[in-house]
């Protein structure tokens, strides 16, 4: 019995794994379905974001399909910096590591700041200089 009682906190740790990973996939599942429409996108754990034509639409995952939608156009910003542990970071210069990671846009007027929080450094990076090019097309 005792050997019994050894196992059972591995198998409440498989339980859990188990449960979490079919969590993370409904969530993939979800944003697969709203992606459809979109020009170019990306999933993370904190955030997903979408671009149609010049507009931005973004929310958090779920299992049923992204909350929290924001949208906005790109018209409408004129500066988009990325936001590495609460400092401005140079897209020539990025870090290796980071706890925090946002790409930051700044509307015209009234001026507003969105943040669009990412998880891996390069991929923010990425977004920002597409996006910057986007908007250097435009002007």
């Amino acid at each position: 019995m005792e050997r019994g009682l050894m196992w059972l906190p591995l198998l409440g740790a498989f339980i859990w794994l188990a449960r979490a990973g079919s969590n993370e996939y409904q969530k993939i599942e979800a944003y697969k379905r709203w992606a459809i429409g979109f020009d170019r996108c990306k999933y993370d754990i904190y955030a997903v974001m979408g671009l149609k034509d010049r507009e931005i639409s973004w929310g958090k995952p779920t299992k049923n399909e992204p909350k929290d939608l924001q949208t906005f156009s790109l018209d409408r910003i004129q500066r988009i910096q990325l936001i590495v542990d609460n400092h401005v970071i140079d897209l020539d210069d990025l870090p290796l590591k980071a706890k925090k990671i946002d790409l930051r846009f700044e509307s015209i007027d009234p001026v507003e700041l969105i943040e669009i929080p990412f998880t891996e450094v390069p991929m923010a990076a990425e977004w920002a200089k597409f996006l910057k090019q986007s908007i250097a097309k435009s002007e």
